[in-house]
């Protein structure tokens, strides 16, 4: 075997997108220090101009990926516009990425309702509270609102979800990952699924 040889490691030989996803997912739990959930979401207007911000993956099944956000800010705009989103996921600790690509649908009431609720009671009303992404004239004008929300609904225990607070679920059409090697000879797969059959097919990229 020369010092260049790689090798092929069984960690990214899977038939299985979403498998392959928690496992990776399980062991960046495991090792990141912060945040294992975190991923760069990007979204577009429908003109095709691009938007990244960093956001929390709050759901994952084989349904697609889920998140939560105030629909009136620049990514819910976007997003109610351009129902199509990319997700990526960098975990340094690992070494490894995986990006995934499709359609965007917005939960139920009832799971929108559900997270909200089960967020801790700051959360709850620093989300009630913010008009997001909207300009501020003073930071105390928000910290204000905060405090007179808290004050209202601190006898209930918690806060009414904002109509505009919602979530929405991205269903994976493409999911690549991203594996470093020595020498930046990285190992790359890409999982497509079939628009007719849902089935996943699979093939190694060049990196």
């Amino acid at each position: 075997m020369s010092d260049m040889d790689t090798g092929t490691m069984d960690v990214i030989a899977s038939s299985d997108p979403i498998a392959l996803f928690e496992s990776w997912f399980a062991q960046a739990q495991a090792s990141e220090p912060n945040d294992p959930n975190a991923m760069a979401l990007a979204t577009a207007t429908p003109q095709g101009a691009p938007s990244v911000r960093m956001v929390l993956l709050k759901g994952h099944d084989r349904h697609g990926f889920v998140f939560y956000t105030n629909a009136h800010s620049r990514k819910g705009a976007e997003i109610r516009a351009n129902m199509q989103a990319a997700l990526l996921f960098h975990w340094k600790s690992l070494r490894r990425q995986i990006r995934i690509e499709g359609p965007l649908t917005e939960v139920s009431a009832a799971e929108a309702d559900a997270y909200f609720h089960s967020r801790p009671f700051v959360s709850q009303v620093g989300s009630a509270a913010s008009d997001q992404s909207r300009p501020l004239d003073d930071r105390q004008t928000y910290l204000d609102r905060v405090e007179a929300i808290a004050q209202a609904c601190r006898a209930a225990g918690e806060v009414p979800r904002p109509p505009h607070w919602t979530g929405f679920r991205l269903n994976p059409h493409a999911i690549e990952f991203w594996l470093d090697r020595p020498g930046r000879l990285h190992e790359r797969r890409q999982f497509t699924k079939g628009s007719a059959t849902g089935e996943w097919t699979s093939t190694l990229l060049y990196p």
